[in-house]
């Protein structure tokens, strides 16, 4: 496993992208950055992180035979690596918001990105950014974030949780290629946030309705 470590980038995801591009990498080549100029997170939005405090960082996984229908169990595995990496640390309240936000309670911990190269009908590489609030108390403007460090009033090495979320990784694409999806569905449903509970949602009209989250389509619908 590469491992590529920054003080600084625009994002690990781009940075790393560039890396492919140029040259061809190696599986689970990592890009790590102490500060992210430019993170981003799902729809467009920012990621903020505060400099070193905070686990920001991109894996390479290339495939030989990854449908491009099967392209939300990325989704799922690396919502289940980091969930697994941090019940380990006894975090509470962990759930999946879907797609992939990983919550504390109602609180924000973790955000996912994951971008692909597509090739035909496949899937050739999948680039995935993480971000995990990890040792930052502040977050101005941001009710719903928080960090492992005001849940558990402790510091934490984030080499020691990317390790773990890298092994996690690993895990659940073995499970993937040996045909396993049903197990990957069943763990990420047991574990979204507002499961069989009566919630509010907001159509991109912003008009609300109720629904019941019940489970995932084949398409992570």
């Amino acid at each position: 496993m590469q491992i590529i470590k920054l003080d600084a980038t625009e994002s690990t995801n781009a940075f790393l992208k560039n890396l492919i591009f140029s040259e061809l990498q190696k599986d689970y080549t990592l890009v790590v950055a102490k500060e992210q100029l430019n993170g981003r997170g799902q729809m467009g939005t920012n990621w903020q992180s505060e400099p070193g405090k905070n686990l920001t960082f991109s894996v390479l996984r290339n495939f030989n035979n990854f449908k491009i229908k099967d392209h939300f169990v990325l989704n799922i595995i690396t919502s289940l690596a980091v969930y697994s990496s941090l019940e380990a640390l006894k975090i509470p309240n962990l759930r999946v918001k879907w797609p992939n936000d990983i919550l504390s309670g109602s609180q924000k911990i973790c955000g996912i990105l994951p971008e692909n190269i597509i090739k035909n009908d496949l899937i050739k590489s999948s680039i995935i950014g993480i971000g995990l609030n990890v040792n930052q108390t502040d977050f101005v403007n941001l009710p719903l974030a928080t960090s492992l460090k005001n849940i558990m009033g402790s510091d934490y090495s984030t080499e020691t949780i990317m390790n773990s979320i890298v092994w996690q990784l690993r895990k659940g694409f073995e499970l993937y290629e040996s045909g396993a999806i049903d197990i990957l569905n069943k763990s990420y449903e047991s574990s979204l946030f507002r499961k069989d509970k009566a919630s509010t949602f907001k159509k991109l009209n912003e008009e609300t309705f109720t629904g019941i989250i019940r489970g995932i389509t084949e398409t992570g619908k």
